[in-house]
This record gives structure tokens, sequence and C-alpha cells, in this order.
């Protein structure tokens, strides 16, 4: 995995650094050794994280009237079949970014982070992991994905902390909001999110 999928660095920099290096240190080690003892585990345990459920769809035409109100699944449909797998391979990222951020929340929950800390913290990494999967797509994909958030939220990026708790009225809502995953985008992609154990 590209290493700045792991550089989320601003959220955690106002927290005491002293519970966060022992909270992570740890949580180090073992994203270390998922790398090498990940693959022979997962012939053994149901699969999880980015998990392709079949094959790309074929591309239909320009002018196919698109089932979706969703226009980013609008344009999934109609993309060339090279562009198709590069969006299944950059939505695959973007899950594995989401996997990084549930050990995330398992490790401030162990260093005794409260729920609005964490749930700052998973916002901030769910924009960068957008950020950072964006830098693999088109700029008409990217325009198409920002006009929505902005119509949305007035954010090109989507709802900050602040708007997700004043739209759910509770951190944890929050937290739960910041892992969530488009099921009809993932569909499209021919691609299930199933969160691994942590």
């Amino acid at each position: 995995m590209h290493s700045s999928f792991f550089s989320y660095g601003s959220g955690f920099t106002s927290l005491s650094s002293a519970r966060l290096r022992r909270a992570l240190v740890p949580f180090a080690a073992a994203v270390a050794l998922l790398g090498t003892a990940g693959t022979s585990v997962a012939g053994a345990v149901e699969a999880c994280g980015s998990v392709i459920t079949a094959p790309l769809a074929r591309p239909v035409a320009a002018d196919d009237p698109c089932p979706s109100t969703d226009p980013v699944v609008c344009r999934i449909r109609v993309l060339p079949m090279d562009e198709k797998v590069e969006a299944q391979r950059t939505r695959m990222r973007y899950h594995g970014l989401l996997e990084d951020m549930h050990r995330t929340e398992a490790a401030m929950r162990e260093a005794g982070f409260t729920d609005e800390e964490i749930a700052r913290e998973l916002v901030d990494m769910r924009n960068q992991a957008k950020e950072i999967t964006r830098a693999g797509m088109s700029p008409e994909e990217v325009r198409v994905l920002e006009e929505r958030n902005i119509a949305k939220y007035g954010n090109p990026l989507g709802p900050t902390a602040d708007q997700l708790y004043a739209k759910y009225g509770s951190w944890q809502k929050v937290i739960d909001a910041s892992m969530r995953t488009s099921y009809a985008v993932d569909r499209e992609l021919s691609l299930e999110y199933r969160p691994c154990p942590v």
C-alpha cells in the first residue's frame, strides 16, 4: 500500500502525545504484521475488506438511461473498460483506508479517547482518504464527486464533523457515518465492503 495511505497526521497533534504513542506503537506493529501474515490467514477465514463479488459489467452507451439517482454510479456505467478497472482498484484502495479507520478507532478507544475526539479524527481521515483516492481519478470523475458534495454539504470533500453531529445528534453516530461506504457505488464496481475484525 502507498505510504501516504497512513499519513493522516493533523488530527491527533492536539491530543496527548504520550497516550497516543502508547496506543499506536502496538497498532503500528500489528499493521506491519498484516502485510506478511494476512495472505496466509485469508484462506482460513471469510473474506473481509474489499471483496470482488462478480466480473465488472461492460460499459453501456452514454445515452442509455441510468437507473440510479447517484451521478457517480451513472458515470461509472459508461466508463471504458480500462477506466472501469482502474476505478475498481481506486475503490478497493478506499476500502483499505476504511480498514485503517476501524483500526484507528480501536486504538483510540484503547487509549481512552472520547467519542468526540475519535469522531473528529475519523472524519478527518475520511476526508484525507477521499483526497488520496481521487488522485487516481480523471478530472471529470473528481468534478462529478465534488459537485455532488458541494450541493449536499457545501464542501467538495463531504460533511464536516460538526455537520455530521448536527445531523445525527451523537458523536457515536458520527463515528458510524464516517466509516460507511456507498453500497450503490460499490455494487456498480462489483465490490462489497466487509469490515475486518479488529
